[in-house]
């Protein structure tokens, strides 16, 4: 086998074995059983388990950053291009709900970490961060999208609209209503139009 396919491989393992279970819960004894290798050929890869759980997270960024670029039409207005993000972001996530949740789970891990390994975490979120900003960017100089919020607050809340969606309403019978949804909140509110918020807490 090719030395990338057994990477590879190895890597999908895990994105198994991780559905519903943590970090400490899954050995690399389990892993290499599972994938068919001895243990020492997960060492070739990987210098430790938590290189291999951090690879196999942080994949995920990797391979939304390059299906965006791929797919979002550079020759189109702002409205086409952040209906394509949710709707790209929203079924990669659907798609992969085992990648998901690993993402999610090793997200809580890192982020009590020190040095390199956490840098490396936020490097690469940030960098999923930046293709969604940049999208933003074109609706705040429309605008279509506020500017008194930065575009990275903003990523921040639309990404975690989508991983709600994924996570919880995947049974949905029409997915894209709900993007159409997701759009009309994340970009109005749920608020009534105009609505202020008075003494009483009612609109």
């Amino acid at each position: 086998m090719a030395r990338i396919d057994r990477k590879i491989q190895i890597m999908k393992v895990v994105e198994g074995l991780a559905t519903d279970r943590r970090f400490h819960e899954i050995t690399l004894d389990e892993v290499a059983a599972a994938a068919g290798v001895g243990k020492g050929t997960i060492y070739r890869y990987f210098s430790d388990k938590d290189e291999l759980f951090f690879q196999v997270a942080t994949s995920g960024f990797d391979e939304l950053c390059e299906l965006l670029e791929q797919i979002v039409p550079a020759d189109h207005g702002f409205p086409e291009k952040l209906s394509t993000i949710c709707q790209q972001i929203g079924r990669f996530f659907a798609t992969r709900r085992q990648l998901l949740q690993m993402m999610q789970n090793e997200a809580g891990r890192i982020f009590w970490a020190k040095g390199r390994i956490r840098e490396r975490w936020m490097a690469k979120r940030e960098k999923l961060f930046a293709v969604v900003g940049e999208v933003l960017d074109e609706g705040v100089r429309a605008k279509i999208v506020r500017s008194d919020v930065s575009t990275e607050v903003l990523a921040t809340f639309l990404l975690g609209m989508l991983r709600t969606m994924a996570r919880d309403l995947y049974n949905a019978d029409d997915p894209e209503e709900q993007y159409k949804l997701l759009l009309e909140l994340f970009l109005r509110g749920a608020g009534r139009s105009n609505g202020e918020l008075t003494d009483k807490g009612d609109l």
